[in-house]
């Protein structure tokens, strides 16, 4: 029931994210949906109440479930449960699970970043860990780490700028500078990450391709944003639904994230 639980959740709160598991074959699937719930729950910590504190104490939990679950203890929770048996089956390195909980910190406390390379620590922490923990899962072999986090960072970014406005709305202090010309050079960036890791491709063994699908879009979104970087702010940065669906249909099928 537990990992029906965390499959709802993520086809809730992460659609996209969802559609890309669908690519995997159900045993890949049983081991993302748990680590893609456990990264909702982390985002969530920030939005749960007003006062950080409550979110300190959410993330605090979080990260004495992962280090019980490390020891042999599994919480009674629909997340933590499954979470605690991916984490023991498949040698997730708890170190990194603690990592991400520990990054959410910034955005509890609507923290902002001094400049691009804070911003990239963030995204690195954050949508990079969680995708090499997924590749992990799947049975990357750690050769393939560059290239995962390489296309991780294009994918977080791509994230984050649809991300902005809900952000700057909700008080986190999004970019270290919004100006157009600033955004389509982060957007840039994001292109060049994601060129080098597909350079690399041969590094990341088919079976972890689904945990790079989860970054479908991102290609295509960074390319926008760098062409018509204002679309961030205005809350404007998507792709049009048929070639949207149709990018992941082709990936999926080709297996070429």
């Amino acid at each position: 029931m537990s990992l029906e639980a965390c499959a709802e959740r993520v086809r809730r709160g992460d659609p996209d994210r969802f559609l890309a598991t669908l690519a995997a074959p159900p045993a890949g699937r049983a081991r993302l949906w748990p680590l893609y719930a456990f990264n909702l729950e982390l985002a969530r910590a920030a939005w749960v109440s007003a006062e950080p504190a409550i979110g300190e104490m959410r993330l605090q939990w979080w990260r004495e479930a992962v280090a019980a679950a490390a020891g042999g203890e599994t919480r009674a929770h629909e997340v933590a449960a499954p979470l605690a048996g991916l984490i023991r089956t498949a040698g997730l390195p708890v170190a990194l699970l603690d990592a991400m909980a520990v990054a959410r910190r910034r955005e509890v406390w609507r923290e902002g970043f001094a400049d691009p390379d804070a911003l990239a620590a963030h995204l690195e922490a954050t949508a990079g860990t969680l995708m090499w923990l997924a590749a992990l899962a799947l049975g990357a072999p750690a050769a393939a780490e560059p290239a995962v986090r390489d296309f991780a960072f294009g994918a977080g970014l791509a994230a984050w700028l649809r991300a902005v406005p809900t952000l700057s709305a909700r008080g986190v202090p999004a970019l270290p500078d919004d100006r157009p010309e600033a955004v389509a050079a982060l957007a840039r960036a994001g292109l060049a990450r994601i060129a080098r890791a597909r350079a690399a491709r041969r590094t990341v063994p088919a079976a972890a391709t689904p945990a790079l699908l989860a970054g479908w879009q991102a290609p295509g979104l960074l390319a926008l944003a760098a062409a018509q970087p204002a679309r961030v702010a205005e809350g404007r940065l998507a792709l049009p639904e048929i070639r949207r669906r149709g990018i992941l249909a082709l990936r999926a099928a080709t297996g070429r994230w």
